[in-house]
């Protein structure tokens, strides 16, 4: 066992939601739709299919989770010439469908390293079984349907018996430190444990850091919980299955999708409530609420806070709106507690080593023995061989 790893981070990136909220406000969930209308993916497609060149015009509003001297430069040559890091976040990958899958992994992963991040440096965040113990507190339906990659699956034939420490092999192999979030015996020197946080905090931590640094990030993951930290240096590559390729989300993209600034997007979300997550949103209590009524008060008021701050002392909106806003405050405290990115106090530093070119000349041979291992897993035990390593 590796002793955790000890915080060095800047007193600037501590931003700790400044909401407060009561632990005995009750929060129903009866309204949640267990699908959403229209999935994520096919937006998203119709989003790159659109996007125009002519974006910059559209009104914004605040929030900002980093000052914007550090996520962006006054100068877009400047911009350009930033070293990329990557942030792949492993286990949305680890799934085809709802279905744990191997053969996924492989595939996204050798499109990655061929197509997207090639030398650039990539750090791999998995998820482990620990998650966030304080998120389930205060919220027991918060992710309670989501089956952990390690839990529940077999392994390759011969091989290790949770897929966790398959997938980490492969990343170590090709040069990929992992931060795990779990308690677990280390594989290498590359990996590093994160107790009781989850792989979306450790990303968020790692990148603002690697924004200090003076860098570009990339974070590689389907997850729309990142879609808060997006600015001119903070950019998404998602995985789109209709494409079969990774496609790169910017700042253009996401102004071109919800007419909004992505500093908006973490308050939104926690009027809005998160169906996938099992976050219910203030239409749950208060259905006239809806999207437009939320967009016009943070466009007006900039943040949630600022909005439960007014609604406090005047009226801000109609009177159903009002009403929500005071009588379900600590609703909505709640949600931004469980819905933004905690960077604060999460244990973890970032490592020089972790910025440097990535090697990719095993790449190859490491994914191709991979995706053989997984063949001769489908084979009875007799056809299978004696070969388990991926050398």
């Amino acid at each position: 066992m590796m002793k955790m790893v000890e915080i060095a981070m800047p007193t600037n990136l501590h931003i700790k939601p400044t909401l407060t909220f009561n632990p005995s406000a009750s929060i129903s969930t009866w309204n949640l739709r267990k699908k959403p209308r229209e999935t994520t993916k096919r937006k998203l497609v119709a989003v790159f299919a659109s996007i125009s060149s002519s974006s910059s015009s559209h009104d914004t509003i605040g929030e900002e989770l980093w000052p914007r001297s550090e996520l962006c430069g006054s100068n877009k040559e400047k911009r350009a010439s930033k070293k990329r890091v990557f942030f792949l976040d492993v286990n949305p990958l680890c799934y085809a469908g709802s279905t744990p899958s191997l053969h996924s992994f492989a595939h996204w992963i050798s499109l990655f390293f061929s197509q997207v991040s090639l030398t650039d440096p990539v750090i791999a965040v998995l998820d482990g079984d620990g998650g966030s113990e304080h998120r389930r507190q205060l919220l027991p339906s918060y992710k309670a349907h989501r089956r952990k990659f390690s839990r529940k699956s077999s392994a390759p034939k011969k091989y290790p018996a949770e897929r966790s420490h398959v997938v980490m092999d492969v990343l170590t192999k090709c040069n990929v430190p992992i931060a795990y979030c779990m308690i677990v015996a280390l594989l290498s020197s590359k990996v590093v444990k994160i107790e009781g946080h989850e792989a979306d905090d450790v990303v968020a931590t790692l990148a603002g850091q690697v924004l200090q640094n003076r860098h570009k990030v990339v974070i590689a993951s389907p997850d729309k919980d990142f879609k808060q930290l997006i600015s001119e240096d903070v950019q998404i590559v998602l995985p789109i299955a209709e494409l079969n390729r990774w496609s790169f989300y910017t700042l253009k993209h996401y102004i071109s999708q919800y007419n909004c600034d992505p500093c908006s997007d973490l308050s939104l979300r926690c009027i809005m409530g998160d169906e996938v997550d099992g976050v219910p949103g203030i239409q749950n209590v208060a259905p006239g609420f809806g999207r437009k009524t939320a967009l016009k008060l943070l466009k007006k008021h900039g943040s949630l806070q600022n909005l439960l701050d007014a609604a406090a002392v005047r009226t801000v909106g109609k009177q159903y709106a009002q009403d929500a806003l005071t009588k379900h405050s600590d609703y909505l405290r709640r949600n931004y507690e469980i819905l933004a990115l905690r960077r604060w106090d999460v244990d973890v530093q970032l490592k020089e080593e972790w910025l440097v070119e990535r090697d990719r000349c095993n790449d190859s041979i490491i994914l191709s023995n991979f995706f053989k291992l997984l063949e001769q897993s489908k084979r009875p035990a007799y056809q299978s061989g004696s070969h388990s390593k991926i050398d």
